[in-house]
C-alpha cells in the first residue's frame, strides 16, 4: 500500500522550466486530487465530451507540457462528463513525483491546469546499495553531488545527515554533498617521494524518513591532485532499457543500483519511451539528454552541448573536465526489422539478398545518416574524442568469421553494414580490441531473456552481439564487458528478475590522455 501526498497545484513555473510554453488560452476547467489513498480526481469543464481524459505522467518527462504528444502515459480514464470524477489505477507504478493532466478530446490540449502527485512507498527509507562512489573531485576546486533521489521509502520529507568522513564534505537536508577538497600544493614532499595523483574522501550519510525509518549510505569522492586531470579513465556504456524497464517488477529501484554498481560514467540509454533518461538521471542525481522517443544519454558529468536528434540517432558533448577535456557522444537505437541473422538461420536466405535487406529494415541508411552527422567531429576526432554507441539491431562483421561459421548457422565473411560503415569511417570496435577472438569472448548482448525463438516455438533463437561501444580519437580500451546481473529467468517468467532488460549491456573502459 502506497500513500498519495498532494503537492501544491501550481505547477506552471516548474513546468515553464522543464521547457513548456504558455498554452495558448488559459484552461477554464479544474483538477484536484480527492481521494489521495485511491487515487481519485475530481474535473470539471465548460466543455465536456466523451473523449476528454486525464492521464499520469512521471515528473521528469514525458507528459505534454506543450499541449503536444511527447511519451505514452502511465495510467489513464475518460472523464466525459461537465464535471465528476476518475480513479487512476496505481497498481504498476513505483513510488516517485508524477504530474496529472486533464486533457481534451483524446488529444493533448489542456483543460485544466496539471497538478503534481507524489506516491510513497510505506516502506521503511532504504538506499539502493549500502555504499556508492560519486563523480571525481579535484583539490582546490568546489565540488557537488546530490543524493536525494536515491532513497525510496519512508514516507515524505525524508532528511539526510553527515554521521561521519572527511572534514571538508558537508551535507545538507535535502541530500547534497558539497565542499572543497583541501589542496596539497605548498605541501613539502620529501626528496625522492611523490605525492600519489589519487586519493579519496569517504562520508556516511544517513537518510531519516518522516515515519523515523533510517538508513545509511558509505559514500566515497574519489580526489585528484590539484594539477592532475580530473578524469582519467571514464566508463562507457550502452544499454537497451527494454521499455524503460517497465516490463520487471521494481525495475527503478533494481536500474538505479546497477548503474551505481557498474562503474559506468556515461551511458547511451534505448527505449527510453521519451522519460526514462530523466528519471534515472534524476534518481542518481546525474546530467541528462532525454530524446522525445526511444534515445536518451545520463552522465556524472556536465553535458554542455545537445546536438538533437538525426534519425535513429542522438548527440550530446560532454565536459570531462570544463573546456580541457571533452568527449562527443552518438547514441542509436536502429531499425529490428527485418532481422538479419532470422533472414539467415531460419529462412536460409543467401548473403545479397540479406544485405538488400539491411537497407529496408532502415538500419544502413539510418547509420548513414549518424555517420554523416557526426562526420565533422570525426575529422577533428584528435582533439576531441567521438564515441558511438547502441542498439545497432545487427551483429558485426568481426563477429561472422570463417572460425566462427558454425555457430552462425553455416555463414561467415558478411559484411554487415552497421559494423563495416562506422569502421570505415574511423570508429574501433571497443570490445573487439579488448577481446580479439570471437570465438573465445562472443559478447553476446542479444540475448539473455529469449533462448528460444517467440518463447516455445522451440527453434533456437540465433545469439549475437548486436549493442556496441565504438571510439574514435586518444582513448585507450582498457576493458569491454558484456554484463547481465544475476541469472535471469527466460521470458515469459521475468517478471521478478534483478535484471530488467531482454538485452545485455556493454560497458568500455577508456583511459584517457593527460
Amino acid at each position: 500500500m502506497r500513500v498519495r501526498f498532494l503537492i501544491p497545484t501550481v505547477l506552471t513555473a516548474l513546468l515553464l522550466a522543464l521547457g513548456a510554453h504558455p498554452v495558448s488560452a488559459a484552461p477554464q476547467g479544474t483538477l484536484s486530487l480527492t481521494d489521495g489513498e485511491e487515487l481519485t480526481f475530481a474535473y470539471s469543464t465548460p466543455d465536456p465530451h466523451p473523449t476528454n481524459w486525464v492521464g499520469l505522467y512521471r515528473a521528469s518527462g514525458g507528459g505534454p507540457v506543450d499541449e503536444e504528444y511527447v511519451a505514452p502515459s502511465l495510467v489513464w480514464e475518460y472523464a466525459p462528463g461537465a464535471e465528476g470524477t476518475v480513479r487512476l489505477s496505481a497498481d504498476s507504478l513505483e513510488p516517485g513525483s508524477y504530474t496529472a493532466f486533464y486533457l481534451a478530446r483524446d488529444g493533448y490540449g489542456w483543460l485544466a491546469e496539471p497538478i503534481g502527485v507524489e506516491l510513497f512507498s510505506q516502506d521503511p527509507v532504504s538506499f539502493p546499495v549500502p555504499e556508492a562512489t560519486l563523480h571525481n573531485a579535484r583539490q582546490g576546486q568546489p565540488y557537488e553531488a546530490r543524493l536525494g533521489g536515491l532513497v525510496t521509502g519512508g514516507g515524505p520529507g525524508t532528511e539526510f545527515d553527515k554521521v561521519e568522513g572527511d572534514d571538508w564534505v558537508q551535507v545538507s537536508s535535502d541530500g547534497t554533498l558539497s565542499g572543497t577538497p583541501r589542496s596539497s600544493a605548498q605541501r613539502e614532499t620529501p626528496p625522492g617521494v611523490s605525492r600519489p595523483d589519487h586519493s579519496s574522501a569517504r562520508v556516511t550519510v544517513e537518510a531519516t524518513g518522516a515515519d523515523g525509518s533510517t538508513a545509511r549510505l558509505d559514500v566515497t569522492v574519489p580526489v585528484r591532485r590539484y594539477d592532475q586531470p580530473l578524469v582519467d579513465e571514464l566508463g562507457v556504456m550502452s544499454l537497451n532499457t527494454w521499455h524503460g524497464g517497465t516490463q520487471v517488477n521494481g525495475h527503478h529501484e533494481k536500474q538505479v543500483r546497477f548503474l551505481l554498481e557498474s562503474g559506468a560514467d556515461v551511458v547511451g540509454l534505448q527505449e527510453t519511451q521519451g522519460v526514462h533518461a530523466a528519471r534515472l538521471a534524476e534518481a542518481l542525481g546525474w546530467h541528462h539528454w532525454q530524446g522525445s522517443n526511444s534515445l536518451g544519454v545520463i552522465s556524472r558529468y556536465p553535458i554542455v552541448e545537445e546536438y538533437g536528434q538525426v534519425n535513429a540517432s542522438g548527440g550530446v558533448r560532454i565536459a570531462l573536465d570544463g573546456e580541457e577535456s571533452q568527449v562527443n557522444l552518438w547514441n542509436v537505437h536502429l531499425g529490428y526489422t527485418p532481422y538479419g541473422p532470422y533472414d539467415f538461420c531460419f529462412d536460409g536466405m543467401g548473403v545479397e539478398e540479406v544485405l538488400a535487406r539491411e537497407a529496408q529494415s532502415g538500419r544502413t541508411p539510418q547509420i548513414t545518416d549518424a555517420l554523416d552527422a557526426m562526420s565533422d567531429q570525426l575529422d577533428a576526432a584528435g582533439e576531441v574524442p567521438v564515441l558511438l554507441l547502441g542498439d545497432f539491431n545487427a551483429p558485426s562483421h568481426l563477429d561472422w568469421t570463417e572460425e566462427t561459421r558454425e555457430r552462425n548457422c553455416g555463414y561467415a565473411d558478411v559484411p554487415w553494414p552497421t559494423s563495416v560503415l562506422p569502421t570505415e569511417a574511423g570508429l574501433t570496435d571497443s570490445y573487439r580490441v579488448a577481446h580479439p577472438d570471437p570465438v573465445t569472448a562472443p559478447g553476446t548482448t542479444w540475448s539473455p531473456l529469449y533462448p528460444f525463438h517467440g518463447g516455445s516455438t522451440g527453434r533456437e533463437e540465433p545469439q549475437d552481439r548486436i549493442d556496441f561501444v565504438y571510439h574514435a580519437g586518444d582513448l585507450g580500451v582498457l576493458d569491454s564487458q558484456d554484463l547481465v546481473v544475476g541469472d535471469p529467468a527466460p521470458a515469459p517468467g521475468h517478471e521478478d528478475n534483478e535484471w530488467t532488460t531482454d538485452h545485455a549491456a556493454v560497458l568500455t573502459s577508456y583511459s584517457l590522455p593527460s
